[in-house]
C-alpha cells in the first residue's frame, strides 16, 4: 500500500468535486507522506466542504497523541478496529483527491524501484478516507484522516508483492453516496478498482527524498 501520494492543484480538484464551502488552501504536491496536510471533501450539515486534515488518523480517545496516528484503515477492519470504529459508525467519511500515488517494486538487483500509479483518463480521482477529531488536554483540536484500503488488484500486487492492499478508489458517480449514505451502503462501495483502468511507469529515486517535491518525481524513466 502506497505511503507517498500526489495531490493535484486546487483548481483541478474543484473541477472534479462540487464543493459548496471550500475552506481549504493547498497547491500541487508531488511527494505527500503520512503526517503531511491533505485536502479532504466531507459533508457538514448537509453541505459539502473542503478542509485540510493531517494524513494519519489520531482517534478521539488518543487526546491528540500523534504516536497513535494510523495512515491506513483496512475496509474489513472498520467495524472492529478501535482506532476507526467510532468514526466509521458516526459516518465520518471523506474523500481525498489524488492525481496518483507511488509503489516500490523489489528488483533482482536488490533495490526497490519506485513506480508512479495513476488512472486512465482521470487526472483527478477520489480515494475514500475516514476522519476523526482529537482534542488535547489543552483543548487544541486535531482533525486527521486515514486512507481506506481494499484488496489490491493484480497490477498492483505484481508491483508490490509485500502487500495485498490498495487505496479504495471511488468512481465519480459514487462520491455523494460515500459521503452521505448509511454505513451499510458505504461499505458496499469499498471494492477493488479494476486494473484495466490503471497504468503505471517506473520513475527515478527522487521520491525517496521527502525534501524533493517537483514534477520530475513522476516522470517516466527512459527505457
Amino acid at each position: 500500500m502506497s505511503e507517498r501520494l500526489v495531490v493535484p492543484s486546487r483548481a483541478e480538484v474543484e473541477r472534479e468535486f462540487s464543493v459548496v464551502r471550500p475552506w481549504w488552501q493547498f497547491s500541487l504536491r508531488f511527494n505527500v507522506a503520512i503526517s503531511h496536510s491533505v485536502p479532504v471533501v466531507r459533508l457538514h450539515e448537509g453541505e459539502t466542504e473542503g478542509v485540510m486534515m493531517r494524513w494519519g488518523l489520531v482517534p478521539s480517545s488518543a487526546k491528540g497523541d500523534l504516536a497513535q496516528a494510523t495512515g491506513r484503515a483496512r475496509s474489513d477492519a472498520l467495524h472492529s478496529a478501535e482506532a476507526f470504529r467510532s468514526a466509521w459508525l458516526h459516518g465520518q467519511r471523506g474523500i481525498l483527491p489524488l492525481a496518483g500515488f507511488y509503489l516500490w517494486q523489489s528488483t533482482e538487483a536488490g533495490h526497490r524501484q519506485p513506480h508512479y500509479v495513476r488512472l486512465v483518463n482521470r487526472p483527478v480521482f477520489g480515494v475514500a478516507v475516514v476522519w476523526d477529531n482529537s482534542a488535547t488536554d489543552d483543548d487544541d483540536v486535531l482533525e486527521s484522516c486515514a486512507v481506506v484500503t481494499v484488496p489490491a488488484n493484480a497490477l498492483l500486487r505484481e508491483l508490490d508483492s509485500t502487500t495485498d492492499q490498495m487505496p479504495a478508489i471511488l468512481p465519480r458517480e459514487n462520491y455523494a453516496t460515500w459521503l452521505g449514505s448509511t454505513v451499510t451502503q458505504a461499505q458496499e462501495l469499498l471494492v477493488t478498482y479494476p486494473q484495466i483502468r490503471m497504468v503505471t511507469h517506473p520513475v527515478g529515486p527522487y521520491v525517496n527524498d521527502l525534501e524533493l517535491d517537483e514534477p520530475r518525481l513522476i516522470q517516466r524513466l527512459p527505457r
